[in-house]
């Protein structure tokens, strides 16, 4: 399967009320984990790079060309959308000349005026060439890449100028946070979720997927949420495992130190933790 842009597909998740799950990668471990779930459930899926990530893999370039030979070597069959993840102006360039099929740009740290601006710059460099733009309104709480949000609730006027520069796919903020959810943590507010859903069609993302309860995401993704972002229980799942085979001592068995073998049980937890999450969502086989 050639990987897509996904833009169909991210109309048909909103308009069926399913999401389709967007994964991050980190390695090939990550990589061949990611996809091989998406061929277990025959569902499509989103692989994604955040700039750090890209960065520590050797550049946008090699990730892209990673993932494109590992779809080949599979012998992956669903649609697959390769996307960079909360990028900010230059790094969502980059993905765009390195060949990634979707991009996203992340200016809400800017002054909104700007990240409009630079939005419909990054609209129309993407839409040139065929790629996919995810853009932000509203920050997520939590740290991403250096950029840090308070959880502020995105504001309709200001998703609706940006749902008009044309992106393809549109990331709100409703209470979300990226990494783990603090125990005062008050939820998501579908009030604000309504109102957004209800003032533009474009598909809604939800990021900080990771630790949400499952009611919560089940709810967001009836209300117009296509676009569901995990990371840090993917992250949990691996350190989780790899500690479970050094704790029980299997480096110590033949070649256990062989780092094909401590690799394994981290790589099949990403797996199913990709897999239980395309079940949360809905996503329909193909």
């Amino acid at each position: 399967m050639v990987l897509t842009n996904g833009n169909e597909m991210f109309k048909a998740a909103r308009d069926g009320q399913y999401a389709i799950g967007a994964f991050n990668t980190n390695n090939l471990e990550w990589t061949r984990a990611i996809l091989a779930a998406g061929q277990a459930t025959n569902t499509p899926i989103l692989i994604q790079t955040s700039m750090g990530a890209g960065k520590y893999m050797g550049g946008y370039k090699l990730v892209q060309n990673l993932v494109a030979n590992t779809i080949e070597s599979m012998n992956i069959t669903v649609p697959v959308v390769m996307h960079l993840d909360h990028g900010n102006y230059e790094a969502a360039k980059e993905a765009i000349e390195a060949g990634y099929n979707s991009v996203m740009f992340d200016g809400h740290d800017l002054p909104f005026e700007e990240n409009l601006e630079k939005t419909k710059e990054i609209v129309k460099l993407a839409h040139a060439k065929g790629i996919s733009v995810e853009g932000e309104v509203g920050s997520i709480g939590g740290e991403e890449d250096g950029i840090v949000g308070a959880g502020e609730l995105a504001d309709v006027e200001e998703a609706k100028q940006l749902a008009a520069t044309g992106v393809d796919y549109l990331a709100v903020g409703i209470g979300n946070i990226h990494g783990v959810y603090p125990e005062n943590w008050t939820g998501l507010n579908f009030d604000r979720l309504k109102e957004l859903a209800d003032a533009i069609d474009t598909p809604l993302v939800l990021h900080g997927g990771s630790g949400i309860p499952k009611e919560q995401i089940v709810k967001a993704i009836s209300m117009g949420i296509a676009k569901v972002n995990v990371n840090t229980e993917q992250q949990i799942a691996w350190s989780d495992a790899v500690k479970e085979y050094y704790n029980a001592g299997n480096d110590k068995k033949e070649k256990g130190f062989d780092p094909r073998k401590v690799l394994a049980p981290g790589t099949k937890a990403i797996q199913d933790t990709v897999e239980s999450r395309i079940d949360w969502f809905g996503t329909p086989s193909i």
